[in-house]
């Protein structure tokens, strides 16, 4: 994982957020199940087919800053 291409601000699509090419190696599935379950953060809407996630909220999954 290349966590140093990683974004330091702004928003991640899904695409960005999941392995190969992101930092967190789960399906899509696994994703999304956890998102319902409040495992995984959740997304936002920019507009009818754009979901995005906050990087912070994302880097602190895999930098281990989560409480959960």
């Amino acid at each position: 994982m290349n966590h140093q291409a990683f974004p330091d601000t702004g928003f991640v699509r899904l695409a960005q957020i999941l392995a190969p090419k992101g930092p967190i190696p789960v399906s899509k599935s696994t994703w999304w199940a956890g998102i319902k379950e409040g495992r995984f953060p959740k997304p936002q809407k920019l507009g009818p087919r754009t979901t995005v996630w906050k990087v912070e909220d994302i880097r602190a999954l895999f930098e281990g800053d989560q409480d959960a």
